[in-house]
């Protein structure tokens, strides 16, 4: 029996980390956190209170902002880098369930080509003239 193909482990977009977990968790300082927000790169959920919240997802999308950012790139780049980013991802996905659709468009087609196929006979016939 074969085994099954690995997948890729799922990030959680569950909001469990209070904000001091969520930038220790990503290797910043909670005011960091904060000026993202302000700037738009993040957009952690609310708890009932107000906190701000932060799922793994959320995690990991700090962890790229801070690689970005390690890199020299300003705020206003990463966040450009990032809707690129998604953009890109969203793209792609589309771009799989279309090439899903040509394939079986293609199929189709050859199915339908085939029904329409007649034998032939591949008999040599000479023709020669009648001489009167």
């Amino acid at each position: 029996m074969a085994e099954p193909a690995p997948t890729e482990p799922r990030v959680s977009t569950r909001a469990l980390y209070v904000i001091s977990v969520a930038a220790e968790l990503a290797g910043c300082h909670p005011q960091t956190l904060r000026i993202y927000e302000r700037k738009g790169l993040v957009t952690p959920s609310r708890a009932g209170g107000g906190g701000r919240r932060y799922s793994d997802a959320d995690i990991e999308h700090l962890r790229r902002i801070l690689e970005l950012t390690s890199l020299g790139m300003n705020l206003a780049g990463v966040k450009r880098v990032l809707e690129l980013e998604a953009e890109v991802a969203t793209l792609r996905s589309q771009l799989a369930v279309l090439q899903v659709a040509a394939e079986e468009a293609v199929k189709d087609a050859h199915r339908e080509h085939r029904r329409d196929l007649v034998p032939l006979s591949q008999e040599v016939t000479l023709y020669r003239r009648r001489r009167s």
